[in-house]
């Protein structure tokens, strides 16, 4: 039996066409099925293992904790392998790890993952709050009394001294007896018998004239 020529060329054809479409389908998978990152999240600790990316680029990984930085942005090559620990915790945690590929967001990651409360990790006492204190009050310091000092107008307690009379007054009469009493009742008695003399002897004079 004889094959006609076009019934092979039309073959031919199709073999061409399926080889060809072929290797663009590897072609355009090698890559994606190249870049390869692996990581592993326990209770504390996260394992990155990044592996067949392209080293004629620049690519970067970052790896956060709730918002934090727990590996801050580094640049790798062909591959990038890490331990990190994770903080204490008694509440789970949210890591969450970035990946750039330098060949094209299609390589890129941008994955969650939740790190577990370890077994054992005693739950945290939660802080209480500070209670708002009044200020107590300042105790007022009683000013001393002032002391009393003694007027110097005020009279003295003790009794007044009785007056010393002075020399220069005249005496005082007399109101009791002295020593000079008798004498001068003396005096009157002889001045009386004087005078009654005197009064007889004029009277005898005048009687022996007459």
């Amino acid at each position: 039996m004889t094959i006609p020529r076009r019934s092979w060329r039309a073959a031919g054809t199709l073999v061409a066409a399926a080889v060809v479409g072929l290797s663009g389908a590897v072609l355009t998978a090698g890559p994606a099925a190249a870049h390869t990152p692996t990581w592993v999240v326990t209770c504390d600790e996260v394992n990155l293992h990044l592996t067949q990316y392209n080293a004629g680029v620049t690519n970067e990984v970052t790896v956060t904790v709730d918002g934090k930085d727990l590996l801050p942005t580094e640049k790798f090559g062909e591959g990038f392998d890490k331990k990190l620990a994770l903080p204490e915790h008694d509440q789970p945690l949210n890591v969450r790890l970035v990946v750039k590929a330098g060949d094209g967001e299609d390589y890129s990651k941008d994955e969650i993952k939740q790190a577990p409360v370890c077994e054992g990790t005693p739950p945290s006492k939660p802080t209480p709050s500070p209670s708002k204190t009044k200020p107590s009050e300042t105790p007022t310091t009683a000013s001393p009394a002032p002391s009393v000092k003694p007027s110097e107008s005020a009279p003295s307690s003790a009794a007044p001294a009785a007056a010393t009379p002075s020399p220069s007054s005249p005496d005082l009469a007399e109101t009791g007896s002295s020593s000079s009493t008798p004498i001068i009742g003396g005096a009157a008695i002889a001045v009386l018998l004087a005078g009654g003399g005197i009064m007889w002897s004029v009277r005898k004079r005048r009687t022996a004239q007459h």
